[in-house]
């Protein structure tokens, strides 16, 4: 179809974008872990580096996780007209207390938030999944009603079972040892980080909602496939990971049915992506979720259906106008924690030749040589001759210049604290804790040092706005069914399906709260 072949063209386009972007996240990554492959150490020099990146991140991580998810109700949704008010704050419980900790939500958005500090963008996505799930186990001592209630049941399939008497205070009793294979399926909300190496969006998107094309390119087992639901016989037949069935199978000396069971396990390349295509000839292009297996031709194409919203949504601490991309603390470290690398390893180089100084010899006038190359405690240096130690053995001199560097490395401390605003108060340790200096002083530091901080906070919280809405959405549509779960040592009846879908959510930091002393002064005029 031309469709495809323009879907095909526009993903391959996506692809190329990330592997051009690769090299600044692959850098940003190597300063972070101390690498610094562009700056390589001299042969017999110190290797030391510092590690600006990665202590910035460090300070001011915890600030930002502490007052995102400081509060026991993360987000919030508002009703969005009458009558909503109940099922607001139903909807607001319920993602609160029973979906979070299920999705584990709070590990996902706390890696989002770490790529965006890093890599510039983290990447959350959330769907909906119908998972089909085998679990088989072994059950012995069952009573007749016990092993009838089991054996019964519609999903169970006895696959051993034996039965055994046993003697007890009211008679000969029938015993059943079994084991049983349980088929079911696993539905509920996923959520997920995507890491930015798999992430797919258009080089012309300005925001990601709105980007012709946005989606993940992964790896996945057959047997995952297959157990969304996809047809066997088609997942079976699709290509391996970056090569096709010829290659594979030129690499095999026999095609056994042992091979082909281990088959299930092979990788494929999945794609997931919503697209902005006139499919229909119309004129207008509608927002598409496609899903494709082991390639992009019409065989590969697993899932094709029109849809409302994109199930992927971006996470940024500072974003740029007219730009996707945004600006993490490693764009503006990196030159920083280079500088700081050259002079620490200069000053650790100066030292060195301090307390090792270079020995220069008289090499007919020394006993020993190696009294000289390697000294000991009561060694004697025996000259010949009659010449005096002194003359025979001298040191090089090396000026020492180190304490010169601390001085550029304290500039370049303050360098990075203008840039990131990243410093001991934004990290929670109050000013007046290193000085002395008044209570009025100290707050306005701690105000100044928090203001950059601050702002990432709420530019977190928004980005997660879509993220927390997306997710009420998924549970009115798919949740079929009322579930009672224990809320607040009471079982309380949650029904999505009386929700407003449409509800905004907004993110609760508490910013803008005001100080503990300013709450306790309120407290006492009240």
């Amino acid at each position: 179809m031309e469709t495809l072949a323009v879907v095909k063209d526009m993903i391959e386009e996506a692809e190329g974008h990330a592997d051009d972007m690769s090299k600044d996240r692959l850098r940003a990554n190597e300063y972070y872990r101390g690498e610094m492959k562009d700056t390589p150490s001299d042969k017999g020099r110190s290797k030391m580096v510092t590690r600006d990146v990665r202590a910035h991140i460090k300070k001011v991580l915890p600030s930002i996780v502490r007052t995102i998810f400081g509060s026991e109700t993360i987000a919030e949704y508002p009703p969005l007209g009458p009558g909503d008010e109940a099922g607001a704050e139903q909807a607001t419980d319920y993602v609160n207390r029973v979906v979070i900790p299920e999705a584990n939500i709070r590990s996902c958005v706390y890696d989002g938030i770490h790529d965006a500090l890093l890599l510039r963008n983290g990447i959350l996505k959330w769907w909906w999944e119908e998972k089909q799930v085998v679990k088989i186990s072994k059950h012995s001592g069952l009573d007749e009603m016990a092993f009838a209630e089991l054996a019964g049941d519609d999903d169970v399939d006895v696959l051993e079972h034996s039965e055994r008497e046993e003697e007890s205070d009211e008679g000969v009793m029938v015993l059943h040892d079994i084991k049983i294979r349980r088929t079911f399926v696993e539905r509920g909300v996923k959520a997920a980080a995507v890491p930015r190496e798999r992430f797919l969006i258009h080089p012309d998107a300005v925001v990601l909602a709105d980007s012709l094309l946005t989606g993940e390119k992964t790896e996945m087992r057959r047997s995952d496939l297959i157990a969304m639901g996809y047809d066997r016989e088609t997942i079976m037949g699709l290509a391996l990971a970056d090569e096709d069935d010829a290659e594979a199978d030129s690499r095999r000396d026999t095609v056994t049915d042992t091979d082909e069971a281990q088959r299930a396990n092979d990788p494929v390349d999945y794609y997931d992506v919503y697209i902005r295509v006139d499919m229909d000839g119309d004129g207008i292009s509608e927002l598409r979720h496609m899903c494709f297996a082991g390639g992009l031709s019409e065989k590969n194409l697993l899932l094709n259906e029109e849809c409302d919203e994109v199930q992927f949504c971006d996470v940024a601490v500072m974003r740029q106008p007219h730009q996707w991309e945004g600006i993490s603390l490693a764009d503006d470290l990196m030159d920083v924690q280079q500088g700081k690398t050259v002079l620490l390893r200069q000053t650790l180089d100066n030292l060195y030749w301090q307390n090792n100084p270079q020995p220069t010899v008289q090499g007919d006038s020394i006993e020993d040589m190696d009294a000289v190359y390697n000294p000991e405690f009561g060694k004697p240096s025996v000259t010949r001759n009659a010449v005096s130690v002194r003359d025979a053995v001298g040191f090089n001199t090396v000026p020492f210049v180190a304490k010169d560097s601390f001085g550029m490395m304290e500039y370049l401390d303050s360098e990075a604290t203008d840039r990131t605003g990243v410093s001991d108060a934004s990290a929670g340790l109050a000013p007046d804790a290193l000085q002395n200096m008044t209570a009025k002083a100290s707050a306005m530091i701690e105000q100044a040092g928090i203001g950059q901080t601050e702002l990432m906070v709420r530019t977190v919280a928004d980005s997660l706005k879509p993220f927390f809405s997306g997710i009420l959405r998924l549970i009115v549509r798919h949740q079929d069914k009322a579930r009672t779960v224990r809320l607040r040592d009471e079982w309380v009846e949650f029904d999505p399906r009386h929700w407003n879908a449409e509800m905004d959510a907004s993110v609760n930091t508490g910013l803008g709260a005001g100080t503990r002393e300013r709450d306790m002064a309120m407290m006492m005029q009240v």
